[in-house]
């Protein structure tokens, strides 16, 4: 079972891109769209702010949508789920990773949205505890997702969800992609632990807590691969590691967060 054990208040966080506040996300529409945001990413430079995006999207058609009405039933989960913004914290760390590495991408982007969509956070509960190789019952997700919003949700709302879930979740590699789903375990780079450790590290966590976070528990349980991984994210650049037996520690020193200039 995965566990949030972050010592942030849940309004710091919100102010830093998180999205906890809200009752809704953008699953009950759209999965995480990897491929639009790929495509929208790939199109401009770091620096991009929010209205160039926008205007890609809606006013330049850059995702080639049939209609003005698609264009922005297009951006809206986009900017949702991922802030497109460099005003956004969390968005502004992950924009300047986000070409460190092509094959961490799928699940780089996946971190943010979980980060950001309290659907699918929640349905990271019933996902994680399954072991790779054991079968995804769909009714199950609708259950756990139904108790957790008590009459909340249609049914046909409720299959959407449930739909757009799991294609969330296989997209990032933790479901397999055949008709008959399965658990699956991701595969994980450096870029992605870094980015773990850096969403624990917003939730006020340190040292061994920080791998004993949801943001690494979502990433593996081999202890010893998250600390191979923050080791040569650390020889990257993108922080610092440092262990003695079972004594760690992880800093940020590149990165300023909001409020400690």
């Amino acid at each position: 079972m995965l566990e949030d054990n972050s010592t942030q208040s849940r309004s710091n966080l919100d102010s830093i891109g998180f999205r906890y506040k809200t009752t809704s996300g953008a699953h009950t529409a759209r999965t995480i769209m990897l491929e639009e945001l790929k495509t929208l990413l790939f199109s401009r430079p770091e620096s991009a702010t929010h209205e160039d995006y926008r205007s890609d999207v809606e006013d330049f058609n850059l995702l080639q949508k049939p209609t003005e009405n698609s264009r922005k039933y297009t951006f809206k989960p986009l900017s949702t789920l991922y802030a497109l913004s460099p005003d956004v914290f969390l968005f502004q760390v992950f924009r300047s990773w986000w070409e460190l590495d092509e094959s961490a991408q799928d699940l780089l982007a996946f971190q943010l949205a979980i980060a950001r969509d309290p659907y699918l956070y929640n349905s990271a509960s019933m996902i994680c505890i399954l072991r790779p190789g054991a079968a995804f019952v769909k009714s199950d997700l609708e259950e756990h997702m139904a108790a957790a919003y008590p009459e909340k949700f249609s049914k046909n709302t409720l299959e959407s969800l449930v739909r757009n879930l799991s294609s969330s979740w296989s997209q990032a590699g933790y479901l397999s992609n055949s008709s008959k789903k399965s658990r699956e375990a991701p595969q994980i780079s450096y870029v992605n632990v870094a980015f773990a450790l850096f969403l624990a590290h917003c939730h006020g966590l340190s040292g061994q807590r920080l791998f004993d976070s949801f943001w690494c528990q979502l990433l593996s349980d081999d202890k010893e691969e998250l600390y191979d991984l923050a080791h040569r994210a650390s020889m990257r650049g993108l922080l610092k590691f440092k262990q003695a037996s079972e004594v760690v520690e992880v800093t940020f020193p590149t990165i300023e967060m909001p409020g400690n200039e």
